[in-house]
C-alpha cells in the first residue's frame, strides 16, 4: 500500500475521510429544501385554533379567455394553372418574386394552336369567297326570274319557264343562308382557337408574391382531365389565422370577438385581431369536434409566413384595477351565489356572501362583499381540522 511522504495520509485513510463527508453534504441539501418549504408556506393560526391558508384581497387586472392552436395562411391567394395542354416552355418568376397583375408568368409551346388559327382563317376566307359567288349568282337569278315573270304576264312566255326561274332564285337565296351559317360556325371556331392561343401565355391574375412553383420548364401539361397548377400567388400583406376551437368553447366566441396570438418563433410578440368568420362545418380529430375560427391580421413587415403555428387567445372579458381573490377561496352558496370565509384580526372566521364578476382558473373579480386588504381563507379551515404544521429541521447528528 502506497504511503504519502513525510508521514502523510495513506490512500485508505483518504477514502475513509471522503466517505465521512457525504452525510454532511446530504444533510445540508435536506435542510435547504426543508427551509425553503418552510419559508414558502404561509400559515395563519387563530389563538388556540386550527391553522389556515389565507390570501389578501388585492387590486389587479383580470382577463378571461379561450385558448386554441392555429395555423396561418394568406387571406388572398390564387393557384395559377393552364387552360390548354402542351409543353411548358418558360417560367419567368422565381419563388419569392413580387409580381403585378398582368405580368407574364409562363408560356406554353404555341405551335399547335397557331396552326389551328391559321387553318380556321383559311377556311373562313374560302367560305367568304363562296358567299360572294353565291350572292352574284343570286343577282343573276333574280334578273332571270323578273324577265320570266314579265313574259308570263305578257303571255309571251310559258308558265313552266316562269316557275323554274322563281325556284332557281329561291335556291340561290338558301345557298347564301347556308354559307352565312358556315361562316358564323367557322368564325366561332376561330375565336376559340385564338383564345386557346392566348392561353399559351399565362399572366398574373393579381398582385402578390410567388409562394410556390409546382411545374417545371419542359414539363408536358394535360389540361383535358384537370387544370394543372403552375404556381401560386399570394397577398402576404394580410394573413388569416385559422384557430381550431373545441365545441365546448365555441358558443362563447362570436364574430367580432377580440383575439391576440403569438408564434413559436416570436413568443414575446403579440398580434391583435378580431374574429372574421366561424365556419359552421366542424372537423373531427381523434373524436374531438373542432370548429375553425378565422382571424385576419395585417402583415406589413411580412414577419408572419405561411403555415406558421400560433397560440390564439380569444378575449372574452377583461377588467383592470379591480378587487381580486383566489378562485379557490370561493364556495358555492344559495341561488348560484358565492361565499367566502374571512379571517378577522382576532382570529375569528366569518362567512360572507360575495358578488363576483369575471373569473378564471386563478383569480376572480369581487364586485361586492369584500374590500381590499381583507384576508380570505383558501383552505384548511373550520371542520376540516387543523392544518399540519411544518416540522422543525432535524438536529444535525454528531458524526464521528
Amino acid at each position: 500500500m502506497l504511503q504519502r511522504a513525510e508521514g502523510g495520509w495513506d490512500e485508505t485513510t483518504a477514502v475513509r475521510t471522503r466517505r465521512r463527508r457525504w452525510p454532511y453534504v446530504l444533510l445540508v441539501a435536506a435542510l435547504a429544501a426543508a427551509g425553503g418549504l418552510y419559508a414558502y408556506q404561509r400559515v395563519e393560526r387563530a389563538p388556540g385554533g386550527p391553522a389556515y391558508e389565507t390570501a389578501t384581497v388585492e387590486l389587479g387586472d383580470i382577463e378571461t379567455s379561450v385558448t386554441a392552436i392555429a395555423n396561418m395562411q394568406p387571406k388572398t391567394y390564387v393557384d395559377v394553372g393552364t387552360q390548354v395542354s402542351g409543353q411548358l416552355r418558360t417560367i419567368n418568376p422565381d419563388v419569392g418574386a413580387l409580381v403585378k397583375k398582368g405580368d407574364l408568368l409562363a408560356e406554353i409551346d404555341p405551335t399547335v394552336y397557331q396552326t389551328r388559327v391559321a387553318g380556321d382563317r383559311a377556311s373562313l376566307d374560302n367560305l367568304r369567297a363562296q358567299l360572294a359567288q353565291a350572292q352574284a349568282q343570286l343577282t343573276l337569278d333574280k334578273l332571270r326570274n323578273e324577265r320570266a315573270q314579265q313574259l308570263l304576264k305578257n303571255q309571251t312566255g310559258s308558265k313552266d319557264a316562269a316557275d323554274a326561274a322563281d325556284a332557281t332564285e329561291r335556291i340561290s337565296e338558301a345557298k347564301i343562308d347556308a354559307l352565312k351559317a358556315q361562316i358564323a360556325q367557322t368564325q366561332a371556331t376561330l375565336d376559340g382557337d385564338v383564345a386557346n392561343l392566348g392561353y399559351t401565355k399565362i399572366y398574373a391574375p393579381m398582385d402578390g408574391t410567388v409562394v410556390s412553383i409546382t411545374a417545371r420548364e419542359g414539363q408536358t401539361l394535360n389540361a383535358n382531365q384537370s387544370a394543372p397548377i403552375v404556381l401560386r400567388i399570394a397577398d402576404l400583406q394580410t394573413m388569416t389565422v385559422t384557430a381550431q376551437v373545441a365545441e365546448g368553447d365555441i358558443p362563447r366566441i362570436k364574430v367580432g370577438t377580440e383575439a391576440y396570438f403569438s408564434t413559436l418563433g416570436l413568443p414575446d410578440r403579440r398580434w391583435e385581431g378580431t374574429v372574421r368568420q366561424i365556419e359552421p362545418t366542424p372537423t373531427i380529430v381523434n373524436d374531438v369536434v373542432l370548429y375553425n375560427v378565422l382571424i385576419d391580421v395585417p402583415n406589413g413587415d411580412l414577419t408572419l409566413m405561411t403555415n406558421m403555428t400560433a397560440q390564439v387567445f380569444f378575449r372574452l372579458g377583461e377588467a383592470k384595477g379591480v378587487a381580486l381573490v383566489p378562485t379557490q377561496a370561493l364556495r358555492p352558496g344559495r341561488n348560484g351565489a358565492h361565499m367566502v370565509r374571512v379571517l378577522a384580526e382576532n382570529g375569528t372566521v366569518e362567512q360572507r356572501p360575495v358578488r363576483t364578476g369575471l373569473s378564471n382558473r386563478s383569480v376572480t373579480e369581487v364586485l361586492d362583499g369584500l374590500k381590499v386588504g381583507d384576508r380570505v381563507i383558501t383552505g384548511n379551515a373550520g371542520g376540516e381540522g387543523p392544518r399540519p404544521q411544518p416540522q422543525r429541521p432535524p438536529m444535525m447528528p454528531r458524526l464521528g
